[in-house]
């Protein structure tokens, strides 16, 4: 299983970016999809995950209100919209996808938000 992310760059405080993750490859029913952070010296935390059947997304403390995630069961993509940027959002972002009981895990994608 690939998962391929797209999106993320640097943007001043207040403003928005959007990621993408698809996956590809040899694989059964996604269970779920997500993003997770990780800044410098802090330990990886959930963003936002969605059960791909259906479902009232889960979104970390500190995003709620801002960042929406949205799922495309057809393309097995998962979309994180993100606004209202704050300096405390740098982080590496990755896309995770659960397959069974397996996760999977993208390379990681950098925001960077200025002040």
């Amino acid at each position: 299983v690939q998962l391929q992310a797209s999106g993320g760059g640097m943007v001043q405080a207040g403003g928005s970016l959007r990621l993408s993750c698809s996956a590809s490859g040899d694989m059964f029913i996604i269970q779920a999809m997500g993003w997770y952070r990780q800044a410098p010296g802090k330990q990886r935390e959930l963003v936002a995950a969605v059960i791909m059947s259906g479902g009232d997304p889960d979104y970390g403390y500190d995003v709620k209100g801002r960042f929406t995630i949205s799922r495309d069961n057809a393309k097995n993509t998962v979309n994180l919209q993100m606004s209202s940027l704050k300096p405390e959002d740098t982080a590496i972002y990755y896309c995770s996808a659960r397959i069974g009981v397996t996760d999977y895990w993208g390379q990681g994608t950098q925001v960077t938000v200025s002040s």
